[in-house]
């Protein structure tokens, strides 16, 4: 197997192999914001990816959503956010909203 830091080209190297796959993409953010719009990561059934939607704080709720998506082969919209009351719980810790598009890629 091929690895690649890069979401886009592992993407097409797991399609490659025969994996199945998704991809999460910002797709819009507002306030402050870890990860820009059009940033990417890849993620298979199994669980594994490459690249970053938040800096680490939702990557673990994006595989779960990405993974239920490979399943039921439907693209899925999500939304993260976080007031300041709860700045210090799981979340977006700096403030902000962020959306991601999860869908799943076939070849």
């Amino acid at each position: 197997m091929t690895t690649s830091s890069d979401p886009l080209t592992q993407l097409e190297h797991w399609i490659a192999d025969g994996r199945h796959v998704a991809l999460a993409t910002v797709v819009a953010t507002w306030g402050s914001s870890p990860r820009p719009v059009g940033s990417h990561m890849a993620i298979t059934d199994q669980g594994d990816f490459v690249g970053s939607v938040s800096g680490g704080c939702i990557e673990g709720a994006v595989v779960d959503a990405a993974r239920d998506a490979i399943s039921a082969a439907s693209p899925r919209l999500l939304e993260f956010g976080v007031s300041n009351e709860m700045a210090w719980e799981v979340g977006l810790a700096c403030g902000g909203r962020v959306q991601v598009w999860v869908e799943p890629v076939s070849s």
